[in-house]
């Protein structure tokens, strides 16, 4: 085991020393962060001035530095790029952690300080002086600073046994997941599969030694698969593999391990005074009150299902035309009999604007689109650490030419990575004696890899999951705040899709496309015709898509709006808080949240809503664009200005108002999706 002097994680580091750290570093390291931190907080407590803003309330924010490195470095490995010995790392570190934070939560003398400081408010505090306060001391009170002894003892104990059980969740998933491979020789079975999942599906043959190809449940394979396959049993046997591969009688089964989590945040709740686990999340969000999310669940239902319904009625009746009218849509049919409607109502389909959509000009195109609108430049850092080979690092420059932040892009699927997209951050923007320490954001995707017969080709659907991300990461490099747990996307939960969701608009804007997406043979330019068929077929099945969301969300609702603990009743209960908005027949022997990573390990509990109220925001800010033009820098400098830069230093809908002049409504996102039932 490394000692402390040659660890390169317990020395300060500009940028994440991804080459010189090993496996063995992490432990020594994580102990270290915990015993300079707990120091940090013994010279709070026992300073022998009274409690100041300074002394006690600032100086917390900048407690645990070391620890704040050493964690984010591995748990961004851990969701990247993980191993056996990370994962057994953070089986250990999961109670250790959560024993410290409860250390300093449930530290009397520590809380005697913050409140003293609450009591005596200052009259003289900036308003990002007085937020951090007012967060500072509502997070003692959340985190059981005001009970008594014996559930202080209760609360450690739960909360310990609950971050065992996100990590096992997580880690079940990943390797149900990853374990899965259907190795397919038959040439027909596969007639109809894009070239760029084939090459794929090729490549993970060779990588295991088989001929053929090996079907994965990785985005990149399983959706073009589930889209293309024309073998109905091949399909189902794939849906069944990924939708099935966590519930009962598996290796890895999240049933118990789902059950353990709600019930934990449960009784967690309940020892915190709250009758559920919704009522104490939703005290820090923009909704306040599970009454106000089902609100905008039942209205999203209302205008949406409807249509949603007819949706889903003209894709099993174009399936009848062709398998006789007895056949009954099933969810692994929906992906593949809608593309083949789409295509014949708009002769257009994903695969027709891959070969535009190459990587490379994607990746060109979204930092140009940030270049167009805040004027800012990113340049590849060849000097800095990666984790992998295919991970880039920029150095991002602002208008004026000072640095901005560095931005890590990890982009393809690789053994050890968790599926799906993510954008987090290695280190926060914050200020300490007048210099502005700039951050360093990491977004993480799966998206369609290279081969070695053709570069990395993505769907419009991939190149929106770019725009997604990098608007998180927007989000994380321009904060411009005094105090680092404020900064960047350090905002409530159904604040933070905002700035993420605005960007996906961009996505089907001519003028956007126009800038970058050219044919990766010839390099001739998207076709207007093509452009025109993304525009009008832009709201095919948008309905459905909603109501997929709002079934989510109902889902996430309904476990979480529980007063009694679930007893060996999790699919029940998924199934009553679903039934309303579910538009496909039921599958036996599947479940969504033995799978739903979002709400059991990944913060969205209780807030799986966020997307839409998000999504209401975002529609309302990109028609503000609108009327300017999609292009405006005056727009770009108010959203960056009164939204990006602020972080969470004022209640977000009092940053959304000042940008947008008025509180918004469900109009704009209506008005774009073009739906008829609206009241």
């Amino acid at each position: 085991m490394d000692t402390p002097h040659n660890n390169p994680l317990l020395k300060p580091f500009a940028l994440p020393p991804f080459d010189k750290t090993e496996d063995c570093d992490f432990e020594p390291a994580m102990a270290e962060g915990i015993r300079e931190a707990e120091k940090d907080i013994e010279d709070i407590t026992s300073c022998g001035s009274a409690p100041t803003f300074g002394n006690t309330i600032a100086a917390l924010d900048k407690s645990g530095e070391m620890l704040d490195r050493v964690e984010s470095v591995f748990f961004n490995l851990l969701g990247a790029s993980s191993n056996d010995t990370r994962e057994a790392l953070a089986q250990k570190f999961a109670p250790m952690l959560t024993r410290h934070h409860n250390n300093i939560m449930l530290n009397e003398k520590l809380f005697a300080r913050v409140r003293h400081v609450w009591e005596n408010r200052p009259e003289d505090l900036t308003p990002e002086e007085d937020r951090l306060l007012e967060t500072t001391y509502k997070a003692f009170v959340r985190n059981g600073a005001l009970l008594g002894e014996e559930q202080k003892a209760e609360l450690r104990k739960v909360s310990e046994e609950f971050s065992k059980k996100t990590v096992e969740f997580s880690q079940n998933l990943l390797h149900a997941r990853k374990d899965f491979h259907l190795n397919i020789t038959d040439p027909e079975k596969m007639r109809d599969i894009p070239a760029s999942a084939l090459a794929i599906a090729r490549a993970n043959a060779g990588e295991n030694n088989r001929g053929g190809w090996d079907i994965t449940l990785d985005e990149p394979v399983y959706g073009p698969f589930m889209t293309y396959c024309h073998d109905r049993e091949l399909r189902k046997k794939l849906y069944m593999a990924r939708n099935a591969a966590c519930m009962g009688g598996t290796k890895y089964s999240n049933l118990q391990v789902c059950e353990d989590i709600v019930n934990l945040r449960l009784k967690s709740a309940n020892i915190l005074g709250y009758k559920c686990h919704a009522d104490f999340v939703l005290e820090k969000r923009m909704a306040e009150t599970k009454e106000n999310v089902y609100k905008l669940l039942n209205e999203l239902s209302e205008a949406y299902m409807p249509q949603a319904r007819e949706e889903v009625k003209a894709v099993e009746d174009f399936a009848r035309k062709h398998e006789g009218v007895d056949f009954r849509l099933e969810a692994w049919d929906f992906a593949y009999y809608s593309r083949k409607l789409k295509l014949s109502l708009f002769d257009i389909d994903s695969e027709m604007l891959r070969p535009y959509f190459e990587f490379s000009k994607v990746s060109g195109g979204v930092f140009g689109l940030a270049n167009e609108l805040y004027g800012i430049t990113f340049t590849v850092n060849e000097n800095a650490p990666v984790y992998a080979g295919d991970v880039v690092a920029y150095t991002v420059n602002d208008k004026d030419g000072s640095f901005l932040g560095t931005l890590y892009m990890d982009c393809f699927p690789r053994k050890g990575k968790q599926g799906g997209a993510w954008t987090t951050s290695y280190s926060p923007q914050y200020r300490e004696n007048g210099k502005n320490v700039r951050p360093t954001v990491g977004v993480v995707m799966n998206l369609t890899k290279p081969t070695a017969e053709r570069p990395s080709l993505l769907t419009l659907g991939e190149v929106t999951t770019f725009l997604h991300e990098f608007g998180h990461a927007l989000h994380g490099l321009f904060a411009n705040t005094t105090y680092r747990s404020l900064s960047g996307t350090s905002v409530y939960w159904d604040f933070v899709e905002l700035p993420s969701q605005f960007m996906e608009n961009f996505a089907t804007e001519k003028k956007f496309l126009s800038k970058f997406a050219v044919h990766y043979k010839t390099g001739e330019p998207l076709p207007e015709e093509l452009m025109d068929k993304i525009i009008k077929s832009r709201n095919y099945n948008v309905a459905y898509a909603t109501m997929r969301q709002v079934s989510f969300g109902l889902l996430d609702m309904g476990l979480h709006s529980l007063t009694r603990p679930l007893g060996g009743n999790l699919m029940e209960t998924e199934r009553d808080a679903t039934r309303r908005a579910s538009l496909l027949p039921e599958v036996p022997g599947t479940g969504q949240a033995v799978h739903f990573s979002h709400i059991m390990d990944g913060g969205y509990a209780a807030g799986y809503y966020s997307y839409k109220w998000a999504e209401v925001l975002e529609a309302d800010a990109f028609k503000a664009f609108k009327e300017k033009g999609v292009f405006s820098q005056e727009m770009a400098g108010r959203f960056r200005s009164c939204i990006l830069s602020k972080g969470g230093t004022e209640p977000p809908m009092r940053l959304y108002e000042r940008f947008r002049g008025k509180k918004p409504t469900i109009d704009a996102m209506m008005e774009r999706d073009g739906i008829r039932h609206a009241k």
